[in-house]
């Protein structure tokens, strides 16, 4: 079993190609992501990733809603597609996921942001998601 960080980077890499792909094409997507060998998974793994995924999925018109809300000065459409990713990610933890206290889930969204993101991702993806901790 993969720990819950590395569990947590595959959901956002599998997360990341909404961006380029239409929600049609995302199951078919999902199986294309774990034949690639950087992302293989045991099956438990694998399980849990795509049914984080399916649940974010359902969500995602709501968490760009509630994104668009809160981020003054800024829309899903103006931010960066890793930071949009990650912050997409925290935002279904935060308000959805009982198991990730919310604390656990921005601390997470800064590391994949610091991994991931261009230099000042962390902070602005910090920032964003200070408004749904309260």
């Amino acid at each position: 079993m993969m720990s819950r960080r590395a569990l947590r980077e595959q959901l956002f890499k599998l997360l990341f190609r909404i961006e380029f792909n239409s929600m049609e094409e995302m199951q078919e997507q999902c199986g294309f992501f774990f034949e690639d060998s950087d992302n293989c998974a045991q099956d438990k793994d694998v399980e849990y990733i795509r049914g984080k995924f399916d649940k974010i999925l359902e969500k995602l018109d709501e968490i760009d809603r509630l994104i668009n809300e809160k981020a003054k000065g800024w829309t899903t459409e103006r931010m960066g597609k890793v930071d949009l990713t990650i912050i997409r990610l925290a935002v279904y933890e935060i308000l959805y996921d009982e198991e990730v206290p919310g604390g656990v889930a921005i601390n997470e969204a800064v590391e994949l942001a610091k991994k991931f993101g261009q230099e000042e991702s962390y902070g602005f993806v910090n920032g964003i998601l200070a408004k749904f901790a309260g």
